[in-house]
């Protein structure tokens, strides 16, 4: 081997060093660019969707319905819509990448890719972070047009935005290695996801309920992500802010650390 690679040496061999940039990247672009050929679908449908709960909400309880947290319901209602959108939408994104590529049979151009396990699913769940950004940013600017809505605390605003899309990003991807047909997916979204978004506090605070359920709804990390995001706006929440950070920051790194367990494994992608 030592003297056929000294009799054969490659000329304009490629080094990518400790981390494959020009691959991170790539992969990240191609992801960004999958959501945005679809953008009626992946980013105007989620706008539409909060828009017709805000509405639907509002003129059903909305005039009826006192002070939630110190503010109109409907205020308090917004950030919790935004953020329900920025949790499932992450969520679809990463989990649709690899079940699509799986189906497809593309995904050996990932597998085959001089990426590392890290690079891929970091590459991934960034895409599903920059969607529920771009989600985030469409429909708290369409949600002004309509409601009182004023954001009080920035810092705060963006980083439960990316914890909480971070978080469900890498889910994702734990669900989309699991899942071998789109039912299994389905079944993910709809018995995991969407019930956890609607019992975290999206509607009504959790003051309202009994102590036992609140204790269990504190356990609920899209609790602390929909309290965190809503607090940003009205300065009120049902948690403790500092817990919610550090344990949606812990979450974070133990998913992704179990996203590149899996996918370093092969899980359901290597035969």
């Amino acid at each position: 081997m030592v003297e056929i690679s000294k009799k054969y040496k490659l000329k304009n061999t490629v080094t990518f060093g400790f981390v494959n940039w020009i691959g991170l990247w790539t992969l990240y672009k191609k992801e960004v660019l999958r959501f945005f050929n679809v953008w009626i679908q992946t980013i105007l449908s989620p706008l539409i969707s909060s828009l017709l709960f805000l509405l639907v909400l509002s003129l059903a309880i909305g005039a009826d319905r006192g002070n939630v947290l110190g503010v109109p319901f409907v205020i308090f209602l917004a950030p919790g819509l935004i953020s329900m959108q920025v949790i499932q939408q992450s969520f679809s994104h990463s989990s649709s990448s690899f079940m699509i590529g799986k189906i497809q049979g593309n995904i050996v151009d990932i597998l085959y890719a001089p990426l590392s396990p890290a690079e891929v699913t970091i590459s991934i769940s960034l895409a599903a972070v920059t969607r529920s950004l771009i989600i985030a940013i469409v429909t708290i600017s369409t949600f002004k047009l309509f409601v009182d809505i004023k954001i009080t605390n920035y810092f705060l605003l963006i980083t439960f935005t990316l914890l909480s899309s971070f978080l469900l990003g890498n889910l994702g991807i734990i669900a989309g290695l699991w899942s071998e047909k789109f039912d299994d997916n389905a079944i993910v979204t709809n018995f995991v996801i969407v019930p956890l978004s609607f019992l975290s506090g999206t509607f009504y605070s959790i003051e309202r309920l009994p102590d036992f359920l609140q204790t269990i709804s504190k356990v609920n990390p899209f609790f602390y992500m929909i309290d965190g995001f809503r607090y940003s706006f009205i300065g009120t929440a049902d948690g403790s802010i500092t817990i919610g950070l550090i344990y949606l920051t812990v979450l974070s790194l133990v998913s992704w650390l179990v996203c590149y367990l899996l996918y370093k494994k092969g899980y359901k992608i290597k035969s």
